[in-house]
């Protein structure tokens, strides 16, 4: 019983991650123009991250399921704590209005279960969190670089919109959305292969259908949005900008590393920024946005996992009494720097209303 409600559970996970992630891949073609209808672009984008999936997910996903924390411990009693600390996080991200990345939040239960029976795999959790790190810094360095190249060319008249940057930049999004597969369905799926609930093949392929699925059914909304938020960059930009997040998260998939799509992206953003306006783009709410993304992400669902652990397997009250009040005053210091903001913001428009 206990392995269905996991397997449930995980490909809910998938479909969500599919409607939320790998839809906003797509984003940039929809917004710029490049593709016309939102089913299209959904289509599209379901192919890619099955396809990535499927051809280049099996690395992320050892490494999920037993690169982290000795695979004899992820029992599927661990494995359903796992995944709820995983989905419990996003759900209260939403509530509080930060977005969370789905392999920190992922990486992030599955380090809190290794803490809980101390078995963690340290050497390994650094490097990959130094990759968290190190990716991001790499996609806005080659963003600033190639975005210097293309606003040079463009002042000399030597870029013009034609149909070819059209179908380079549905490729790009494409590319996105596989290098989506490669690295986010081992967030689903990985936990469930740590515990021999399924093959590594399997699992991917389990996980490539139902992420690409929430893509379809799920991810209208998303698209929508992530739309409407870059319409204004170029078919250009947005050829450099997905393509950048494309590259790096593949070639860390191909590793076996789990990196955040959406600060890689990010960051890109920025880098192209910069390199078309300046420093001024570096408001520093932007740069705080993407801090607090990368430290409460994995801390947060660390705290979940490590807390249900104590609370039901080892049954510890000294540790659910501490990590509980850990808990509780981390969503009550985000939500009074929520509330801060709000106050500065409403004074600051006043402001300019006077």
């Amino acid at each position: 019983m206990l392995e269905y409600i996991a397997i449930a559970i995980s490909l809910f996970f998938a479909m969500n991650i599919g409607a939320s992630g790998a839809a906003a891949s797509m984003g940039v073609a929809y917004g710029a123009g490049a593709i016309k209808k939102a089913r299209h672009a959904l289509l599209i984008c379901a192919v890619g991250v099955f396809a990535g999936a499927v051809l280049g997910g099996g690395e992320v996903v050892k490494t999920i399921s037993s690169g982290i924390m000795p695979q004899e411990f992820i029992t599927v009693k661990v494995v359903i704590i796992i995944l709820i600390s995983a989905t419990s996080s996003l759900f209260f991200a939403n509530v509080l209005g930060i977005p969370l990345s789905t392999s920190e939040v992922t990486v992030g239960a599955v380090v809190g279960v290794g803490i809980a029976y101390q078995v963690l795999y340290v050497k390994s959790l650094l490097v990959i969190m130094s990759f968290w790190v190190i990716v991001p810094i790499v996609a806005f360095i080659s963003a600033l670089v190639f975005g210097k190249v293309l606003y040079k060319l463009q002042s000399k008249g030597r870029l013009k919109d034609r149909p070819i940057l059209t179908i380079l930049l549905v490729l790009a999004g494409f590319f996105e959305a596989f290098s989506a597969g490669m690295n986010n369905v081992a967030n689903a799926v990985g936990p469930l292969v740590g515990a021999g609930m399924m093959s590594v093949n399997n699992g991917i392929w389990i996980g490539g259908v139902f992420v690409a699925l929430g893509a379809v059914l799920l991810g209208k909304r998303v698209l929508e949005t992530n739309g409407k938020k870059i319409i204004r960059f170029e078919k250009t930009e947005g050829i450099l900008i997905s393509s950048t997040g494309a590259v790096l998260v593949g070639i860390s998939s191909v590793f076996g590393l789990p990196v955040p799509l959406t600060q890689v992206t990010s960051s890109a953003i920025i880098g192209m920024g910069v390199a078309k306006n300046g420093t001024q783009v570096f408001h520093k709410h932007i740069v705080k946005k993407i801090i607090r993304i990368w430290v409460v992400s994995p801390i947060f669902s660390l705290a979940i996992s490590y807390f249900l652990v104590q609370l039901f397997l080892e049954k510890d009250l000294y540790a659910i009494v501490l990590i509980g009040s850990v808990i509780i005053g981390t969503l009550g210091a985000i939500s009074l720097m929520r509330t801060m903001r709000e106050e500065e913001q409403s004074i600051y428009d006043a402001g300019e209303g006077i």
